[in-house]
């Protein structure tokens, strides 16, 4: 009788987590639709002023795209790197991922980066979004991965003089901060083919904002396996969101594409090149990303960041911040949500889960150390320790900051760190959630950007605090 209640409770769950992620993400495609169409209506009632004002706007952007990023005297570039099922500029109509962020600072990039790749192929594909060329996703992880070798083409950079004298600001999201530390290895170990001058100071400062440094417990919940942090049990989240992206890509419908793209071009998954016969590998898992564990999830359980973590360093020349959040409190020794109201219904059951995470005993322990109770508090999509700083598989230097007067001046080569009261997407997608914290977190963020526009004219500050 207890193994029947569970398996119901378990469907119950499965079946609730999958509408309220569907109509999720039915809000923001027709968020995007309707914002289009107003948009397109509004242009054809007033075709004159609309085409003028249109034309003005083109002016302008031009000038300051020649402007901000073609002369080594103005400031660089912040480049806003979006999370998973993330967009960037291009994507989803005029829809924002980073909720109009992007306007706070004249000089901003936002790519439009695979929104289910894996950490490295973004990475790869970050590289060309900003030097310009063919995506090349190198030789040998293309042959392991069984996917084309090359990507498509920027004609031209979004920034084509990046070097170590013209360095940029990257502010990864999620997933996004992960990409950008591992972009900021390949340039330090040279791998992108025809730029032998790469190298780590090509990175003036990385900001993590609810950054996924070091895995996360929900990919547990959501379907991968704890015993190898890769395959999905038969039954799960994952599976069905596998069965709905493997479809998507299949179907190859243009249109659709060019509004919303997972990234899997390279697999080429489309019926064009495999038939029907390669859908039913697809879904059968024979083939494609799913099959060898070559897309996102993966590389956020606790197994796939020790992986990845184990490669990578930082630098003694980088600025380095952390936005961690949570959506949790201890009451009496126990975990448990801060707010059932604040927190977004998306996330909400995972809160609640995440809080109650307990590692099979009897798997061997993910990490020397590993503690169940460590992994406790989260904002519903990762773990609060995760997010300060790299911990696992080695602690990087690190400094927790909750008042200005807790340190001094800052320096390159130690992550600073904040935590924050806020859910997974507390800062993105709507602006109106977070209110004026919005506009205090971005502020401060931009802000210390900018006072690290050169590393020889450096002069040390803090970050904003934001409160709770």
């Amino acid at each position: 009788m207890l193994g029947f209640s569970k398996r119901l409770l378990f469907i119950s769950e499965l079946f609730l987590s999958s509408i309220i992620h569907l109509l999720f993400g039915f809000y923001i495609f027709s968020s995007a639709v309707a914002a289009d169409l107003s948009r397109t209506l509004i242009g054809s009632i007033r075709p004159t002023y609309a085409n003028e004002e249109t034309r003005i706007r083109a002016s302008i952007h031009q000038l300051r795209e020649g402007e901000a990023f073609s002369s080594p005297n103005l400031l660089p570039p912040i480049v806003l790197v979006h999370g998973i099922f993330g967009f960037g500029k291009g994507r989803l109509g005029g829809l924002s991922y980073f909720a109009g962020a992007e306007k706070k600072d004249e000089f901003v990039l936002v790519p439009d980066l695979g929104s289910l790749t894996s950490v490295h192929d973004r990475a790869r594909e970050l590289f060309y979004y900003l030097k310009g060329g063919r995506v090349d996703y190198g030789e040998e992880h293309s042959k392991i991965f069984g996917h084309s070798q090359f990507g498509r083409v920027y004609e031209k950079g979004h920034y084509p003089e990046w070097d170590e004298q013209h360095p940029v600001h990257f502010v990864g999201h999620s997933a996004g901060a992960q990409v950008v530390r591992v972009l900021q290895q390949m340039l330090h170990d040279k791998e992108f083919a025809g730029h032998d001058s790469t190298s780590e100071d090509w990175v003036l400062s990385l900001t993590a904002l609810s950054g996924a440094l070091n895995g996360t417990t929900r990919t547990y919940f959501d379907g991968i396996k704890p015993e190898d942090g890769r395959s999905l049990k038969p039954i799960c989240l994952l599976q069905l969101c596998r069965l709905g992206v493997t479809i998507y890509e299949w179907l190859d419908i243009a249109w659709l594409k060019n509004y919303y793209n997972f990234g899997f071009d390279h697999f080429s998954m489309s019926w064009r090149s495999t038939g029907l016969s390669g859908l039913v590998d697809l879904i059968l898992c024979n083939s494609g990303p799913f099959a060898t564990a070559d897309w996102i999830l993966p590389d956020l359980t606790i197994q796939g960041s020790i992986k990845i973590n184990a490669g990578l360093q930082t630098f003694k020349n980088t600025f380095y911040y952390s936005y961690a959040t949570k959506m949790t409190r201890r009451i009496r020794g126990v975990t448990v949500p801060s707010s059932l109201v604040g927190t977004h219904p998306l996330l909400l059951i995972r809160v609640m889960q995440m809080c109650r995470w307990r590692y099979p005993a009897d798997l061997p322990l993910l990490y020397k150390g590993y503690r169940d109770e460590d992994w406790e508090d989260n904002d519903g999509a990762l773990n609060t320790i995760s997010m300060t700083h790299p911990r696992i598989p080695v602690e990087h230097p690190s400094c927790f900051v909750v008042h200005d007067s807790d340190c001094h001046a800052l320096q390159p080569g130690i992550w600073y760190y904040k935590i924050l009261e806020g859910d997974h997407i507390f800062f993105v997608l709507n602006r109106e959630r977070a209110g004026v914290q919005f506009d205090l977190i971005y502020d401060s963020i931009f802000r210390h950007c900018r006072n690290h526009v050169f590393k020889t004219s450096h002069q040390p500050t803090l970050p904003n605090h934001t409160p709770s």
